[in-house]
């Protein structure tokens, strides 16, 4: 039951840092979804960061790895805005920005979980 709240706390300031990265990166302005990938791609960093600094200290399974990369990451990342976003674009014919969208989304993302994990563990 303790690991339900973790997850519950954790998520639910994941999706505040959301919120807040939305209202401060607003895309009104441009079709590509700046706020969608900005937060995704700190997602993937701390869940690189953390994934790295607990499987150093032996410790995937404890409360602070389903507080912070299950929960606080988990409510961050935006697979279904993600997804949304792809779909709006190719439907108003905005192919570049679609193709470009996915590629640096995919491409940033994983590029970010390795820059995390090198972060913390000085490796890849």
């Amino acid at each position: 039951m303790k690991i339900l709240f973790y997850l519950f706390f954790g998520g639910g300031l994941g999706t505040l840092f959301r919120f807040g990265i939305g209202k401060l990166i607003q895309s009104s302005s441009s079709l590509f979804p700046w706020h969608t990938i900005v937060a995704n791609f700190i997602g993937c960093l701390l869940i690189g960061l953390f994934f790295g600094w607990l499987s150093k200290e032996d410790g995937l399974k404890n409360e602070i790895y389903f507080l912070a990369s299950v929960g606080f990451c988990g409510g961050l990342t935006t697979f279904s805005t993600f997804s949304l976003e792809s779909l709006q674009l190719l439907k108003s014919g905005h192919f570049l920005l679609f193709a470009s969208y996915i590629l640096a989304s995919i491409l940033g993302g994983i590029l970010f979980i390795v820059l995390g994990q090198y972060i913390t563990k000085g490796t890849l």
